[in-house]
């Protein structure tokens, strides 16, 4: 399996990115956050999600893997197919599409072209407790290597008292960047203020 491609661009428009490394040229959809997290670049890496069907095969590609996560997780709910998925992340943002999944917005969905009201509401139902529970997101690279080992103590320590890692990973950044160096105790402190 492709984890991803990295080489020089090609070609970049809002719905494609032609991705060329080793001599070869890699065709490979996108969506409209991917094109403008690229925009300015000649070298890219593309996180990859390959795509087979009996008649097709395709190469969907996200400037994070964050996005890709997201996707895979978007694709997984029934009658969302790869095209909704990408529109969804071409019309809103990971964040966005999160957060209205969690307040169950059913119209802020239902704004992306393609998604009815019942596709809009199996979203909300097969998602939400997901998200809530991490999935769909890359935690991993939220966080400095060097505050990784707090953030992680400070994480487990919020688990063990009924917080969810979402929650968590949601408002550590903001902690972080008002007081990096902070120590765990501070961490969670500031946390609990948060949660």
């Amino acid at each position: 399996m492709i984890d991803y491609i990295k080489g020089q661009i090609i070609e970049l428009t809002p719905t494609e990115l032609i991705l060329e490394c080793g001599g070869i040229g890699y065709s490979i959809l996108i969506s409209l956050q991917t094109y403008e997290a690229l925009q300015l670049k000649t070298q890219a890496v593309a996180y990859i999600h390959h795509y087979i069907r009996e008649d097709e095969e395709l190469f969907y590609g996200f400037a994070t893997k964050d996005e890709r996560e997201l996707f895979r997780l978007l694709i997984g709910v029934s009658g969302i197919g790869v095209n909704s998925a990408r529109m969804m992340l071409s019309s809103l943002t990971s964040d966005e599409i999160r957060n209205a999944i969690l307040a169950e917005d059913i119209n802020r969905i239902k704004s992306v072209k393609g998604i009815g009201l019942k596709s809009a509401q199996r979203l909300v139902l097969e998602l939400k407790d997901k998200i809530v529970k991490g999935a769909g997101s890359d935690t991993g690279t939220i966080f400095k290597a060097d505050t990784n080992a707090l953030v992680d103590e400070a994480t487990t320590a919020l688990v063990m008292l009924g917080f969810s890692k979402a929650a968590i990973n949601k408002v550590m950044p903001a902690i972080l960047k008002d007081n990096p160096n902070a120590k765990v105790e501070d961490l969670i402190k500031a946390a609990l203020k948060k949660l």
